[in-house]
């Protein structure tokens, strides 16, 4: 049986590490470099920097925190926010990114993925989808962090990201991003019944019970912010709880 990962999230704005409720009220949550290490000692399995920043500057800083995190951690790093040529992410591979994360980028240009994928492997494409359900249950499609509505259904782009080389889908609701009420449910495990690639549940666990409710509902790995930004809850921790309930897990 494949290993449940736990991957602790970490949002870049101005240098500093943020974290946000339904992709607004940002607020300031300390030294991304030092989180990193923290959540590397604390035995996360993986760990997901992304710039939310608007401009070139910011994808610029976000090659300098990734580098500096990479020097103090030994988990695997991925890395994405305006990845918009192969050569933005031949720069996060360069500074030790061991994959990348798209997600404007597989609307307007999937053949950027199959770029990277040809060039790196689609093991180091992850295609990051945030979603809204609006008040009669349908599911829209956003990029440009939340801003932009897409004009395409779930499956059909699920299937365009898996043709063009993708290797795991990141689904992020946007509805539940910093709420701490738990998962989507319902589309984490429509997701995983449209896709045979791996899943990763985002948005919404406040609970260390959430995680566990991701990983029943088909979910591969559990990605989080406010779970641990906020209280006492920390991958190690996580990974004594699950245990109790037999999730894998990999080592303690």
């Amino acid at each position: 049986m494949l290993k449940r990962r736990i991957i602790p999230v970490e949002l870049l704005l101005n240098g500093r590490l943020v974290k946000s409720r339904q992709f607004t009220d940002y607020r300031d949550v300390g030294d991304p470099v030092k989180s990193s290490k923290v959540y590397s000692d604390q035995d996360a399995d993986e760990l997901l920097l992304v710039n939310i920043g608007d401009s070139d500057t910011s994808f610029n800083e976000l090659v300098t925190k990734l580098a500096l995190v990479a020097k103090c951690c030994f988990v695997p790093l991925t890395a994405g926010g305006r990845i918009r040529t192969l050569e933005d992410a031949c720069r996060l591979f360069e500074a030790g990114a061991d994959k990348v994360s798209l997600c404007t980028a597989a609307y307007r240009n999937p053949e950027l993925l199959r770029a990277i994928a040809s060039r790196f492997g689609s093991q180091a494409v992850v295609v990051c989808i945030d979603v809204k359900r609006e008040s009669d249950g349908t599911l829209t499609l956003y990029s440009e962090r939340g801003c932009r509505p897409e004009l395409i259904s779930l499956a059909e782009h699920l299937a365009r990201v898996a043709d063009a080389g993708a290797g795991e889908i990141m689904i992020q609701s946007i509805d539940r991003d910093g709420m701490m009420v738990g998962y989507d449910m319902a589309l984490v495990g429509e997701v995983a019944s449209l896709t045979a690639l791996p899943v990763i549940a985002l948005g919404g666990a406040g609970q260390i019970v959430h995680l566990k409710d991701a990983f029943d509902a088909g979910a591969e790995a559990a990605a989080c912010g406010s779970l641990f930004n906020f209280g006492d809850n920390n991958p190690l921790r996580a990974k004594a709880l699950l245990k109790n309930y037999g999730v894998p897990l990999k080592r303690i």
